[in-house]
């Protein structure tokens, strides 16, 4: 029976355990969206994890959705980076970077730019500026002719990703972003190559994908999806025929993960899971909700077929989580008003363990 603590094979690399640290934004960066010392030092106190995908990164400024983000665009913040992964290896961990482009969860007090989606349609919900939540605005509709350099954008970001120390890249194809804009029926009404049909809605992902495969080979390159999940009020009314075209089209190209958050029934998830011959990343807990990610749901879905299972939030408090899991040590709580208040606390003041006498 496989467990959390088997080794797995995933591209080049092999995991010394099937415990994956899940992208988490924490708005640490320097000003220039650069990586600091203290991104170096969060990222190696959790280097025990079989995987670690870092908080998502912005593949170009219009891209960035959040302030306090990091980008990989700039030869700077590439520069900046390389102590992050240095730290990460030489830790003995492995670390692959996601590249988020937010399309229209964005605002231009963030970036000084407009957003652009698939759609005039705004966000539903308030996006974060520096000055506090605004109302999401309405984005720019991309022209047909603009999208394919968005698309290319994600694999320009995955070269300066392995020049900067990475180990591959992580598309973020979920939770209302650029990607899962494309994906929608609400936020992409397009009527060109890009909108309307399955087959046509998910062009968008595949040439993205496609296009950081051939930047950085297959084995670099995953993607995380977050079937049927409505977060800043995307919505496919398609799923299971949706997200069995796009896996398709990414068995095709052979990429090496699929990381799938639990946003669907899981019968819905477990149809994917066949339809997916390749390393699967399950996410057994949906995104914001109450209830963490445990040793039990990392089990369940062990069981249904999963190779991987991520853990978001019991990785911010507990930088030692792997061996906790291991052997059944408590699992510390975290402080959610520290998740995106910038400095060390709550960042770097989480102890592993302290075994008593």
């Amino acid at each position: 029976m496989t467990t959390l603590f088997h080794s797995h094979r995933l591209g080049d690399l092999t995991l010394p355990n099937r415990v994956v640290m899940a992208p988490m934004t924490r708005v640490r960066a320097a000003a220039g969206g650069l990586a600091t010392a203290s991104m170096a030092t969060y990222y190696a106190q959790r280097a025990t994890a079989g995987l670690i995908v870092s908080e998502g990164v912005q593949p170009s400024l219009i891209g960035q959705s959040n302030p306090g983000t990091p980008g990989l665009h700039t030869d700077e913040q590439v520069a900046s980076w390389r102590p992050v992964t240095a730290a990460v290896h030489t830790n003995g961990g492995r670390i692959f970077a996601q590249i988020m482009h937010g399309g229209r969860v964005s605002h231009p007090d963030t970036n000084g730019l407009r957003p652009v989606g698939p759609s005039a349609v705004p966000a539903v919900g308030d996006v974060f500026t520096p000055t506090g939540p605004r109302p999401a605005p309405v984005p720019r509709a991309l022209e047909t002719a603009e999208v394919p350099e968005h698309a290319l954008s994600y694999a320009e970001a995955a070269r300066r990703a392995v020049d900067a120390g990475f180990d591959g890249v992580e598309l973020h194809g979920a939770n209302g972003y650029l990607i899962s804009q494309f994906l929608s029926t609400n936020a992409n009404l397009r009527t060109d190559r890009y909108g309307g049909p399955v087959a046509n809605r998910i062009r968008f992902a595949v040439e993205a994908v496609s296009a950081t495969v051939e930047a950085v080979g297959k084995a670099r390159t995953g993607i995380r999806l977050s079937p049927g999940a409505t977060i800043w009020g995307v919505r496919e009314s398609d799923v299971p025929e949706l997200y069995a075209a796009l896996l398709a089209e990414l068995a095709r190209l052979e990429v090496a993960y699929v990381h799938l958050e639990a946003t669907a029934e899981e019968r819905i998830l477990l149809g994917l899971r066949r339809a997916w011959p390749g390393t699967l990343i399950v996410n057994p807990v949906p995104p914001m909700g109450p209830k963490q990610t445990g040793r039990a749901d990392a089990d369940h879905w062990l069981g249904l077929g999963a190779d991987l299972i991520s853990f978001g939030r019991a990785f911010v408090a507990n930088p030692d989580l792997v061996e906790r899991l291991r052997t059944g040590l408590p699992i510390a709580p975290v402080d959610e008003a520290t998740y995106y208040q910038g400095g060390d606390a709550g960042y770097l003041t989480y102890p592993a363990y302290r075994h008593t006498v």
